[in-house]
């Protein structure tokens, strides 16, 4: 029997039992179906949480000031810390695994006032990478540069909600509104930002400045010491420099301030890149049990064939005597079954994937919540899928074919159904 000989048979064979084939193809089928929405939707969790903290900040880690808890260099455990806006450089010069450290400092509720209205906002100030590492997006204008920084310049970069309540739907790039006391001249309007985390605040409402003209127009009061800045702004060289680059800062910051590196209380880290770890373990764990459920499914699907090609060979006994007594071989029967079940897995596994794809595309045209991306299906898990079905199926097939390749052809044909 030619190939196309064997081909046609086997889809007439299959025809002839149309619904038996149908729910074998839609056990196989929803299995694809079911691992590929699996793992969309933990992907689409894992994209979505690395949004949210990028929409934070990019791979950044924020030192607080804390208090000392162990005492060291003679000094008492409770001291209060208080970093300085020299500590950046100084730093620098020693953290080699750091690409970024700045300072910041930030004001609450400060009035500002512009010719059209005024509010109460906070104001930031900062050295220019700030713009790149907190994600601030440029809509209109610019960020203040690393002159603005060196001259002192008062500049100020507005939020869009701060842009809002100031200047409603007029132009802002060039006005003037006053900090405080002192003119700034707007130089820029951030893009909107959707942010649903932060530190101190959501961007959109803030005001954002060079912080030599903030630490020169708004002193920190005392207790505090002069220059003292609220927090310092890191960003490793890569992420495999991320302790490394971690410990050097704590390192550096303990021998200025005089305090035991080793003390937790006294620098408290926001970590977003240990955020993202701990994330990506928790949805890569859900991802694994997800796809392990679909796997059962794929191997419930594997049964099926099994079930449906047992039932295919005790009916076709008489068919396969016959046709072995005219002289087909046992490797003809064999290949039969085999082709049998490709077509069944290949038109199910085909239709599984498009039903998948379609679905997450329909799901994805809706609006999402936080921290979710949505359905994000990815072609590799597909077809590893895919491939694994293959493997389950023809595992399945190989007993079915195998007891009909061995049938006797006189006890076939002596067979009767049902006897």
């Amino acid at each position: 029997m030619s190939f196309r000989d064997l081909l046609a048979d086997t889809l007439r064979t299959l025809w002839a039992h149309k619904l038996r084939a149908g729910l074998t193809m839609f056990g196989i089928a929803w299995g694809i179906v079911s691992i590929t929405l699996m793992v969309g939707a933990g992907e689409g969790l894992r994209d979505g949480q690395k949004k949210q903290t990028d929409n934070l900040g990019k791979d950044m880690m924020i030192a607080f000031s804390g208090r000392t808890s162990l005492q060291a260099g003679g000094m008492r455990a409770g001291q209060r810390l208080r970093w300085s806006d020299t500590d950046p450089a100084t730093l620098a010069a020693e953290a080699s695994a750091c690409k970024d450290i700045i300072p910041e400092l930030s004001h609450d509720d400060t009035p500002i006032r512009s010719a059209f209205n005024s509010a109460s906002l906070m104001v930031s100030g900062s050295h220019p990478p700030f713009a790149d590492i907190r994600s601030l997006a440029v809509g209109e204008g610019r960020f203040y540069s690393w002159e603005d920084e060196r001259e002192s310049r008062r500049v100020a970069f507005l939020g869009t909600d701060a842009r809002k309540q100031l200047f409603g739907s007029r132009k802002a790039i060039g006005e003037s509104i006053r900090i405080g006391a002192f003119p700034y001249t707007v130089v820029g309007v951030m893009e909107f930002k959707q942010q649903d985390s932060s530190y101190d605040g959501r961007d959109v409402f803030k005001i954002f400045v060079p912080s030599s003209a903030l630490n020169r127009d708004f002193p920190v009061a005392p207790p505090a010491p002069p220059h003292s800045v609220s927090q310092l702004i890191i960003t490793p060289k890569s992420l495999e420099d991320h302790e490394t680059c971690k410990w050097q800062v704590k390192r550096g910051l303990a021998r200025i301030h005089h305090f035991d590196p080793q003390d937790k209380e006294a620098i408290p880290f926001l970590d977003t890149i240990e955020q993202t770890e701990r994330f990506q373990g928790m949805t890569d764990g859900m991802k694994y049990f997800l796809g392990a459920v679909g796997v059962v499914t794929l191997f419930l699907g594997g049964i099926g064939v099994m079930n449906v090609m047992l039932v295919a060979v005790r009916e076709r006994t008489r068919e396969i005597g016959v046709r072995k007594a005219v002289g087909a071989t046992s490797k003809s029967i064999l290949a039969q079954f085999f082709v049998e079940t490709m077509i069944m897995v290949l038109l199910s596994g085909g239709i599984g994937l498009g039903v998948a794809f379609g679905l997450c595309a329909l799901v994805n045209l809706l609006p999402m919540p936080p921290f979710f991306s949505g359905l994000l299906p990815t072609w590799g898990t597909s077809l590893l899928s895919f491939g694994l079905l293959g493997l389950i199926a023809l595992g399945s097939a190989m007993y079915p074919a195998s007891r009909a390749a061995g049938i006797d052809p006189i006890e076939a044909l002596r067979y009767e159904a049902g006897g």
